[in-house]
């Protein structure tokens, strides 16, 4: 369906792609690996008319094309479904799906009744149940990926590129997104997904190919080939794919949250009535999908959203509502969720950006001056302790690729030692041994006596590292478990919003240490006792 040879990107003093050559043929799919900086999305990029090559040549069904926007990728049946989804919120899913290339009747009209049938008519013919009035502000993230899939459909689209497909999904809709690519591969279309999750490229791909430093390591049936293996291609050496750690050896509460509420940037609810404790030497988790109040939660935390209730106390300090640098001093470090928003300042340097919460103490200042001197050499350590991949400690942040932005974030939290590290999609846009490299010194905190929060969109990572396991759900815990007690298919069950039967809930509150602003009894966490081995779960 479409080969790429030789392929050449190159950005100022970088080397994107190297004589890079693929072939993708009708009804397959084919997955597309490599660590951070490695070309994948530049190479797909190219294919999608986003950048232009160097060098190289692109054939569609065997005849040479050139791409130079997307309108002519769609032209040629190409389309592209980004990581961050293209859709308005407030249009419908018709009105989303045919944006563009509204269908018009007499007069140039626009014909939104035949829009719904020919949206209905697509869905029907792929299997991709949608309903075509519904608002997409108001539709799950799973069903906002099918609509961006059948945007591209609608398009004619015979080639579909998915990037990150899986990033936001719970473990039901993964499932559910891995039937439709097989039944778009059953029906000739031929697919690209660029994934960082090796259990989804075994489960889901029929090929891989793996590129590492611009360049094509291979490419392997996946049947031949087993997630190790593809890890070392991808980073050149043997990668611990499993989280290696001891039972948690836990101390005194250093954070307690006590029945905060705290609304939205529209003023909406966000959380109401977040009560839980985390103690030293131990990482609690917090699942759930995106969009359910984990970045309030974590703003609340920081100082950078307003708490309109409750109370936060960091080893036994009122921290509610103080600003991000009180809470800094109290001993917090704090890996945010946009690293581009909220943890970098993308026109300074990559030194500059490493001591940003401590540029104003020693050993950085002298007086009311900086000493660039200690600042380039402790950035030079950090970026050789954490892999950064730049040539100089120099170079401006924002030109770095979106994992080594994300490496110097996690640089500069863990040189801090803080004694809580509130660590919001730590691994996020990182590569396997990046991975494996964080994981290793978050589990090297709490083996130090650190407390961690953990808030992650990604449930491997929540069971894998988490000794307890919070589930955030439109504002509120709704579960509470051990790590060794949970199964994904429990969680995925709380994170879409089923509940726990009455027996549970009780151990949920048992276990999150707190009562709920003093409402129920001790007793009834006493009452509960004998029911434990009954827990039931029930839909809302």
């Amino acid at each position: 369906m479409v080969e790429m040879r030789g392929i050449t990107v190159t950005f100022p003093g970088v080397v994107a792609n190297d004589n890079v050559s693929i072939d993708v043929y009708p009804g397959e799919i084919l997955a597309l690996l490599g660590e951070n900086g490695a070309g994948k999305t530049t190479l797909m990029n190219v294919l999608y008319g986003l950048y232009r090559p160097d060098r190289g040549e692109i054939r569609v069904r065997g005849k040479p094309v050139s791409i130079r926007d997307p309108n002519d990728a769609i032209r040629l049946g190409l389309g592209m479904v980004h990581q961050h989804f293209m859709l308005i919120p407030p249009f419908t899913v018709a009105e989303n799906i045919v944006l563009g290339t509204e269908p018009v009747g007499a007069g140039g009209v626009l014909d939104m009744a035949r829009a719904v049938r020919d949206v209905k008519d697509l869905s029907a013919k792929y299997g991709l149940a949608v309903d075509p009035g519904a608002r997409v502000e108001n539709i799950s993230v799973g069903m906002q990926q099918r609509v961006e899939i059948l945007k591209a459909l609608y398009r004619g689209a015979e080639v579909l590129i998915l990037d990150e497909p899986t990033a936001v999904l719970t473990p039901q809709e993964v499932d559910e997104l891995a039937g439709i690519m097989r039944n778009l591969a059953s029906q000739g279309k031929a697919i690209i997904f660029i994934t960082h999750k090796l259990k989804e490229v075994m489960a889901i791909s029929d090929r891989v190919t793996v590129l590492r430093r611009g360049k094509v390591v291979g490419t392997v049936p996946t049947r031949e080939t087993t997630p190790e293996d593809l890890a070392r291609m991808m980073v050149g050496r043997d990668v611990v794919l499993s989280v290696e750690k001891g039972p948690a050896r836990t101390g005194d509460v250093v954070l307690r949250v006590e029945d905060i509420h705290v609304k939205s940037a529209r003023g909406l609810p966000a959380l109401r009535g977040v009560s839980f404790e985390v103690r030293a030497g131990e990482i609690v988790g917090i699942a759930g999908i995106e969009g359910n109040g984990q970045s309030e939660l974590v703003e609340a935390l920081t100082g950078l959203r307003k708490v309109s209730s409750g109370r936060i106390s960091v080893g036994g300090i009122d921290i509610t509502n103080r600003p991000p640098r009180d809470v800094i001093t109290k001993g917090v470090g704090h890996i945010p969720e946009d690293r581009q928003r909220r943890g970098l300042v993308l026109n300074f340097s990559i030194a500059e950006n490493l001591i940003l919460e401590r540029y104003h103490r020693p050993p950085f200042a002298r007086g009311i001056n900086l000493d660039f001197r200690a600042v380039r050499g402790y950035a030079r350590k950090l970026i050789s302790e954490f892999d950064v991949r730049t040539p100089s400690e120099n170079v401006r942040v924002g030109a770095l690729s979106g994992g080594n932005q994300q490496k110097v974030v996690v640089a500069r939290e863990l040189s801090l030692g803080p004694r809580l590290l509130i660590a919001s999609q730590p691994t996020r846009g990182l590569d396997v041994g990046a991975i494996e490299f964080v994981h290793r010194r978050l589990v090297s905190q709490r083996d130090e006596g650190k407390a961690i929060l953990l808030v992650s969109l990604e449930l491997d990572e929540i069971m894998s590292l988490s000794d307890r396991i919070l589930v955030l759900y439109e504002g509120r815990i709704v579960g509470s478990m051990k790590a060794e007690e949970a199964t994904e298919q429990e969680i995925g069950f709380l994170m879409a919003g089923g509940r726990r039967g009455p027996a549970a809930d009780a151990e949920m509150e048992a276990q999150a240490g707190m009562r709920a602003g003093g409402e129920r009894d001790a007793k009834v966490g006493a009452g509960h006792e004998g029911a434990h081995g009954t827990a039931h779960l029930v839909a809302t």
